[in-house]
């Protein structure tokens, strides 16, 4: 059974902006104990458990919350985890919910409004010395909440992974396949292999109420825009990052972010 982290947000529909005091009332920052005993009811030091369970990807959790109905087409807020920004879409009643592979030490989520405010900013401390960092991280995300974007990230020894095969054997693992807004999708590694590593990003189609869909006229911007950054050695003293804009223009299209060597 994993924990969940549990952003309550109560923004005011009009406009799409809270006062610090409201903006985050649980989980509590602080001491994370670790376990499998459900802690549900002390949210001051410990959150509700979720059960997850996707083999590479068992240490992820839920970050979830509300924004409020402000709309879909608003200038999107963005969620801040471990000093990594993406995009933040909500459903019509302003819920969202993201996962996150978050590490032992200290950690942080954090709220930002459309215009850059900091809502609200939780430090909190993972205790369990027994969860394993993050080596190499890569998050994708975008900015047309409507678009069916996928991260297609090659392994050295040339296992695959993307929305049809998630987890690897190699202990490399993407999370669920993101298909209501613009990400993240996030891959990470705790035992990355030595060698060669590609990383694609590829403009599926798009997802609106009826399903999936490839009229190009729905989109909300003539050039939908995908940043990919690459963690490495998150959350520690070696850690550094780099991060890329890509351009995607057509359904279909398939970009090669990024080769690099680990």
């Amino acid at each position: 059974m994993k924990q969940t982290l549990v952003f309550m947000l109560a923004l005011a529909s009009v406009p799409a902006f809270a006062q610090d005091g409201n903006a985050l009332t649980a989980p509590g920052g602080g001491w994370n104990r670790a376990g499998l005993v459900d802690k549900s009811g002390e949210l001051a030091v410990n959150y509700p458990y979720n059960l997850i369970d996707r083999g590479a990807q068992r240490g992820r959790r839920m970050i979830e919350g509300s924004l409020g109905k402000v709309g879909k087409k608003r200038p999107f807020h963005t969620l801040v985890a471990n000093g990594n920004p993406t995009p933040l879409y909500t459903d019509d009643d302003g819920r969202y919910a993201r996962a996150y592979s978050f590490g032992s030490g200290s950690n942080s989520v954090e709220v930002r409004s459309p215009d850059g405010k900091s809502l609200k900013r939780v430090q909190f401390y993972e205790a369990d010395r027994t969860r394993p960092q993050p080596v190499i991280r890569i998050i994708a995300a975008w900015d047309d909440n409507q678009a069916e974007v996928d991260l297609h990230v090659v392994t050295p020894d040339g296992q695959h992974a993307f929305f049809g095969h998630p987890a690897l054997t190699n202990g490399g693992g993407l999370d669920a396949d993101t298909v209501d807004g613009p990400g993240p999708e996030n891959f990470t590694m705790t035992s990355p292999q030595h060698g060669l590593y590609q990383v694609w990003i590829n403009y599926w189609g798009n997802f609106g109420g009826d399903g999936y869909h490839f009229d190009e006229s729905t989109r909300q911007k003539p050039i939908i825009t995908s940043r990919i950054t690459l963690v490495f050695n998150e959350n520690t003293a070696k850690e550094r990052r780099e991060s890329f804009v890509v351009p995607l223009r057509r359904i279909g299209e398939l970009t090669l972010v990024k080769m690099f060597k680990f």
